[in-house]
């Protein structure tokens, strides 16, 4: 660090990303990505303006030649619009949103992946005087946003089995957010546990994390007619297969999110670029092929859940596009540095409660093949000490 980072800054405990490899062939099975592309139909829009042009290195030289009029004229329509800034409003995405949940478009606010979404909601609804209660063991972005902020970060522990004591989140005093599906843990709530902690803080704000709402869960989407202060935060990262698009979106009741726009516009209008505009749009419209997919990293959860139970490992029951297992013939950091050694990415964390237990995101059937496998070599080789 610098000399010139504040003492404030200095203090921050940013949240660590999952390794992204560059140029090593790995199994990537650490960061929840979708092991599927994104819908056909994402394609087709992106690619919509190149009909009837023959856009290559030789349209493009003459662009250059041209220049001004001519040279926009010349140029795909999708491409030359990449020279105005993108529609704050992001009108034809949160039409899409909010036709495929039934909700009125200024119901919806959209931003940079759902990180951008937690700060605008932190940032409106969040101070001294309004903390934050979540999960001790959870999505570690939401400590670093509140470090960020000044705002108290308050946590109740999970129970031995890891699943949430919704007791500990009534009539609370402080704002809520609850990952639902939880992250690593991998499981879920009910919405009538969900609706519980509502109704018991109707002058706070709950925030409802659905970034793996898809992959098993029911949407608390349902609730926001009886009440006014739901937020629920989803993101096109696992189920719509658009992690590198980085769009995430809240809806809620037209106030609340008229407050996270206050946030929005204080701070990045333009949020959302273009071209990933038209994806989500289009990956949300899909809702055949977003079932097609979901449904067979599901068969193949379970699939490989079974697989590691066979095993000897403890298996969380998880409604996400993850497992969170525990190996009880070596150490968490033994298994994992296993894993590593055979090319194979798994998220690990140096934390008390969880330090035994690996989150193994769901690939394609080969890909958790070879981890099965490489899996059953390094029990063998164990036992052999």
């Amino acid at each position: 660090m610098s000399r010139f980072l504040s003492k404030t800054s200095k203090a921050l405990l940013p949240y660590t990303p999952g390794e992204q490899p560059q140029g090593v062939k790995l199994i990537k099975l650490n960061t929840n990505e979708s092991p599927y592309p994104p819908s056909p139909n994402v394609a087709r829009a992106l690619l919509q303006g190149f009909k009837g042009c023959e856009w290559d290195a030789a349209a493009a030289k003459n662009a250059d030649a041209a220049g001004g009029d001519e040279a926009l004229s010349l140029m795909p329509p999708e491409i030359a619009n990449l020279r105005l800034y993108s529609d704050p409003e992001e009108k034809p995405l949160m039409k899409a949103i909010a036709d495929y949940y039934g909700v009125d478009s200024d119901q919806v606010i959209g931003g940079n992946g759902s990180d951008e979404i937690l700060a605008f909601a932190f940032k409106a609804f969040c101070d001294e005087e309004a903390p934050l209660l979540s999960a001790d063991i959870t999505y570690g972005f939401y400590p670093a946003l509140c470090q960020l902020f000044g705002i108290p970060y308050r946590t109740a522990a999970l129970r031995e089995d890891f699943s949430i004591d919704i007791e500990d989140y009534k009539n609370c005093g402080c704002n809520v957010i609850i990952a639902n599906p939880n992250a690593p843990t991998g499981m879920a709530m009910p919405l009538s546990a969900i609706e519980e902690v509502l109704s018991s803080n109707p002058d706070r704000v709950v925030m409802v994390d659905e970034a793996y709402v898809d992959f098993g869960c029911e949407s608390a989407v349902t609730l926001l007619d009886r009440y006014e202060n739901l937020v629920v935060i989803q993101t096109f990262s696992k189920s719509r297969s658009l992690a590198g698009g980085r769009v995430g979106f809240a809806v809620a009741s037209k106030e609340l999110i008229a407050d996270m726009n206050r946030a929005k516009y204080s701070f990045n209008p333009y949020n959302v670029n273009r071209l990933s505009m038209l994806a989500a749009a289009e990956a949300m419209k899909d809702k055949e092929y977003t079932k097609l997919c979901t449904g067979k990293i599901q068969k193949t959860r379970e699939r490989t859940a079974q697989a590691l139970t066979q095993l000897g490992f403890t298996v969380l029951p998880s409604k996400t596009n993850f497992i969170f297992a525990k190996c009880n013939a070596m150490s968490g950091k033994e298994y994992f540095d296993g894993l590593r050694r055979n090319n194979i990415l798994v998220r690990r964390w140096d934390t008390e409660k969880i330090r035994e237990y690996l989150r193994i995101s769901i690939g394609t059937d080969e890909e958790m093949d070879i981890f099965l496998e490489v899996t059953k070599k390094l029990l063998s080789e164990k036992e052999a000490e």
